[in-house]
């Protein structure tokens, strides 16, 4: 069995994916395109972009035994991700509805499905020899979530949440974090200022800023690194390849903002393709774009 550094702990979703003119007021329909039905969910969303940068990653989270399953199974197993801890549920796999206009923007409805099942059992399976980082997010339950992440500091593991969507996060949970992961519209939900996150309990916080790149919150201060410049086509999963990028910069020994500023590279390179899992760059598609 091959070592892993980096367990991902999340959602595993397929995703429906329609292109709009624009978003449909209340009580108004819209024509859009053809349905795309592409791999997708933060947490497997996240633990491809990982493995595609080459971190040795297993994916933890439950599917359904139906075709969205498979789809999912197969991204995973395809982009080198071990899936050996994912669990097929009695219910059908999680779904998104996404609709996305044509400035690369999008909406999302998530049908959580077989990620609700995911329990704290799932979590005692785990095996975490050689486990550097734990990347948790939040379309699972908040109950196995924190399981995790205690589990994953009482070995030594880095845990790291990407608090989305927001949802209360009790404070000894918080109080591990390093970092907690939000974007700018997150972290105003949460905090008069960035500086004010750390007040919550991380020990450390990462904003994303869309296309501004991102902000590193320590004790020390706030720091901004730059994201480079890209058309975009479809921002979809564009937050979970910079959680999955970041994960891979500390899993290889890199400091938070060193892997900061390499997730923005990434996150940024990610919404210059559609779909969120098959648009995520490879180590060698970042080095070409410099």
């Amino acid at each position: 069995m091959p070592t892993v550094t980096v367990l991902v702990l999340g959602s595993a979703n397929a995703d429906l994916v329609v292109s709009v003119p624009r978003r449909p007021a209340g009580g108004e329909t819209v024509l859009g395109g053809d349905t795309v039905v592409l791999p997708g969910g933060k947490g497997a969303n996240t633990a491809v972009a990982a493995a595609r940068l080459g971190a040795s990653v297993a994916f933890v989270g439950a599917v359904g035994a139906d075709q969205y399953g498979e789809l999912l199974r197969r991204s995973l197993s395809e982009s080198g991700v071990r899936t050996d801890f994912v669990r097929t549920s009695d219910r059908p796999t999680g779904l998104a509805y996404i609709t996305v206009t044509p400035d690369g923007e999008n909406s999302i409805v998530v049908a959580p499905g077989a990620n609700s099942d995911l329990g704290v059992s799932d979590v005692d399976a785990l095996t975490w020899d050689d486990v550097s980082v734990l990347v948790c997010s939040l379309e699972v339950p908040v109950p196995t979530v924190r399981h995790a992440v205690r589990a994953a500091a009482a070995r030594g593991v880095r845990p790291v949440l990407n608090l989305s969507p927001v949802v209360d996060v009790p404070a000894d949970t918080l109080a591990l974090l390093d970092p907690l992961i939000v974007n700018e519209h997150e972290a105003a939900s949460l905090a008069s200022s960035f500086a004010g996150l750390l007040d919550l309990g991380p020990r450390s916080a990462v904003v994303t800023l869309g296309a501004r790149g991102a902000a590193v919150v320590t004790p020390s201060g706030v720091v901004e690194v730059d994201a480079p410049e890209v058309s975009a086509v479809d921002t979809t999963g564009a937050g979970d390849a910079f959680a999955g990028a970041l994960a891979f910069g500390l899993s290889s020994g890199s400091s938070l903002v060193e892997a900061a500023r390499f997730a923005a590279r990434v996150a940024a390179l990610s919404v210059t393709a559609a779909g969120a899992q098959p648009s995520y760059p490879t180590s060698e598609d970042v080095r070409r774009t410099g």
